[in-house]
């Protein structure tokens, strides 16, 4: 099974672009109603910026069809990226030292802290998992995690946390896919039942980006995909999603296509991650019909 989705349904530049969403879709309820009715999959990114309530995660299962399945990217905290001190239970933000709590972000270094923090991440999507729809819990480590025996132990103290969800494990330097390297990762990854992540995003001299390698460490076999837009990828003082604007052609679509056929007996996920004003959904949509067989012309590309 092929299941083709994006990694957001209401990221802002998607609501303000009017791309996707018909004039009369304005709710909360309406826009993941209407998502789900064109996708079988999405990607809850916004669960890496701060723990959602269980109830928020009760009101997705009962928006959308029962074979409807949520992957949900992990709170940064638990992947080791900055958060936002603010986003933390007041309980929570009080064990910080005080110099840290009215920061914009800071890291969390307390173990104790993010044993709780990842215990209640837990049980903010325990609802998904129950109803079942949840798909992976994706771990997606930053730029500057690169392989080491103590990386690899870091990413099994991270399975320890998610205990009783499946995980998936994103790279983000290149240490982890270098041809001497890859197939030792696999086997970790595979001897420990964590789905490996297959990113695609711009290829840039230095080590800060990976390759597009499809490979199958689970069951579950998982693209994402992020847009190829090297201009943008480290520029400062952005909007998040510009580091994404870019639309994958029919020709780069097609290679995505034959990289997920190629996994025949696997459950193969391909999330677009290019969400700027729509350009996942637009994407998305086109894989499908490529994926159906149907050769569109470039101008009946129509999202509606």
């Amino acid at each position: 099974m092929i299941r083709v989705g994006t990694c957001s349904w209401a990221d802002r530049s998607i609501l303000e672009s009017g791309s996707f969403y018909p004039k009369k879709i304005k709710s909360a309820q309406a826009r993941l109603t209407y998502y789900a009715s064109r996708f079988d999959t999405v990607e809850v990114d916004a669960t890496y910026y701060a723990i959602p309530a269980a109830e928020t995660a009760s009101l997705w299962v009962q928006r959308t069809p029962e074979n409807f399945l949520f992957h949900v990217k992990a709170y940064a905290a638990l992947t080791g990226h900055t958060v936002d001190p603010k986003t933390l239970p007041e309980q929570l933000r009080q064990m910080l030292p005080e110099r840290e709590r009215d920061r914009s972000y800071t890291f969390i270094h307390d173990p104790g802290l993010t044993k709780e923090l990842a215990r209640l991440f837990g049980e903010a999507i325990k609802p998904l998992a129950q109803a079942g729809k949840l798909g992976l819990v994706v771990f997606q480590f930053p730029p500057w995690f690169r392989y080491s025996l103590s990386s690899l132990n870091q990413i099994l103290t991270c399975r320890r946390m998610v205990e009783g969800f499946s995980m998936g494990v994103e790279f983000r330097h290149a240490s982890w896919l270098k041809e001497e390297k890859r197939q030792e990762v696999f086997s970790f990854l595979r001897a420990h039942g964590l789905t490996y992540i297959a990113a695609d995003e711009p290829q840039l001299a230095d080590d800060s980006t990976v390759p597009f390698v499809p490979e199958a460490t689970t069951d579950t076999v998982y693209f994402r995909l992020h847009g190829r837009n090297a201009s943008k990828w480290h520029l400062s003082g952005i909007k998040t999603s510009l580091r994404y604007d870019y639309l994958y052609s029919d020709e780069e679509l097609q290679e995505f296509c034959q990289a997920a056929q190629g996994f025949a007996e696997k459950n193969v996920f391909v999330m677009f991650n290019n969400c700027h004003a729509g350009q996942a959904m637009r994407n998305a949509l086109r894989l499908k019909a490529l994926l159906r067989g149907e050769e569109l012309p470039e101008e009946s590309a129509s999202l509606f």
